[in-house]
């Protein structure tokens, strides 16, 4: 695992990205909450305080990665949705993320038999 998410850093760093803002952009992309993704709801999943979460997708902003909206339902939210660059950008990470996955499913696939007792 540890190998895994070595590679995920070093990863997101050759696109400019550090590992935070890549979970971010994960967690923006997985979301199906509509108009995006809460500004306190990053907060929460990446369990950092919601003013670090406002810097963070200051700084996504900052870097045409995401964009930042008015919540239509409740003006007091800022909701936070992938750009096309941003978008773009994840797709060519997760690209290079399916390739390490499946250089390492068989040696995962050995380590749970061995915990498995070799089931």
């Amino acid at each position: 695992m540890r190998r895994f998410f070595r590679f995920s850093e070093e990863a997101a760093g050759q696109v400019g990205l550090t590992p935070q803002q890549h979970q971010a952009l994960l967690f923006i992309r997985a979301s199906r909450n509509g108009p995006g993704v809460a500004v306190g709801d990053l907060a929460e999943w990446l369990q950092i305080k919601p003013h670090s979460a406002t810097e963070l997708s200051n700084r996504l902003e900052a870097a045409q990665l995401v964009e930042r909206r008015e919540d239509p339902k409740d003006r007091r939210r800022t909701m936070v949705t992938l750009s096309v660059h941003g978008l773009e950008l994840l797709e060519r990470l997760t690209q290079v993320h399916r390739k390490e996955l499946q250089q390492l499913k068989e040696p995962v696939r050995q380590l749970l038999a061995m915990l498995d007792g070799g089931q």
